[in-house]
């Protein structure tokens, strides 16, 4: 099993974001997601992750990296696809171009962005994806849809065959995974237990059935939003921390939140804990979790699950 990070960057500095670059690559992190928002809650700093992805092309040479995810309405897919195909090359095809159909009303309108119905939203990933396409394969091209149309476009340069390739987050099981059957190179969810990624799978399986392709030829990650470190103190530590920037509702324990998101997924404790519930999701089927890197300031982390956790789990 490959382990990543999964940031938000925001409340965050560049220098930040390029020192925990560099620790997820020295650490010998498989991957580096950035989170994809105008902010969520508070309106705080917020770097624009398109801009990150350059530094990390530049100052990296082995982590995949990309969006986690991209909201489809947030920009247009002719820029994101020229943006996309460009990053891989500049990384040397180390992009991974995540998208979603958005969650976060509130940051939506506040600039001015649509906000349809979610059936829209959905039928806008649909053709989000297929313009993308287009514009990677031989050109020129048109593509007249409902939402989106391009005319008589050659986009260069052009991406590798087959890249970049696209990830597809979110676990809804009518829409969501028939589009990851039909497109996805990788499907990503957050926190899943091994029982509901089970199930999650026997639907994917059935709408690869549907479209003629093998499920197996997708790849399964999942994010988590868990709280863990070399000794119970570390582990309440960072649950004190992440407490105190986000309250969560109904003024729970420390302990009390833990066992929430235990419950409903997240990876969580000290090691021997995360490599047996790391083991179980692998047993289902997942080949990669990325675990929410909170303090960017501070290497302890990468340190922790480098030495402690990705020796166990690297055969899974």
């Amino acid at each position: 099993m490959d382990i990543g990070f999964a940031v938000g960057p925001w409340d965050v500095s560049f220098e930040d974001i390029s020192s925990s670059m560099a620790a997820a690559e020295r650490h010998g992190f498989a991957s580096y997601y950035l989170g994809d928002h105008f902010y969520v809650g508070e309106q705080l700093d917020s770097i624009e992750p398109y801009l990150l992805f350059t530094l990390a092309a530049r100052d990296t040479e082995r982590i995949r990296f990309g969006p986690l995810v991209t909201p489809v309405m947030f920009r247009p897919p002719s820029n994101v696809g020229r943006w996309a195909a460009q990053l891989d090359l500049l990384s040397g095809g180390r992009f991974v171009l995540g998208l979603g159909v958005g969650w976060g009303e509130a940051e939506h309108r506040t600039y001015g962005v649509d906000w349809p119905r979610l059936g829209e939203r959905f039928d806008r990933l649909d053709e989000y994806i297929q313009v993308m396409q287009a514009l990677w394969g031989e050109g020129p091209v048109s593509f007249e849809g409902e939402h989106y149309r391009l005319e008589e476009v050659d986009s260069l340069p052009k991406p590798e065959a087959g890249r970049p390739p696209i990830l597809i987050g979110g676990t809804g099981e009518k829409r969501t995974l028939r589009l990851v059957a039909q497109y996805a190179d990788e499907w990503n969810s957050v926190d899943l237990t091994p029982d509901a990624l089970r199930h999650k799978n026997e639907v994917l399986a059935a709408h690869c059935a549907d479209v003629g392709r093998d499920p197996a030829t997708i790849r399964r990650s999942m994010t988590t939003i868990g709280f863990v470190g070399a000794t119970d103190e570390e582990v309440e530590a960072a649950t004190l921390t992440q407490m105190q920037r986000t309250p969560p509702p109904g003024n729970p324990t420390p302990a009390e939140y833990r066992a929430a998101l235990r419950e409903g997924g997240a990876v969580m404790g000290t090691a021997g804990e995360i490599v047996d519930q790391l083991g179980r999701l692998a047993e289902e089927g997942m080949d990669e979790v990325q675990f929410v890197y909170f303090d960017l300031a501070s290497d302890s982390l990468p340190a922790f699950l480098a030495s402690e956790v990705m020796p166990q789990v690297a055969d899974l």
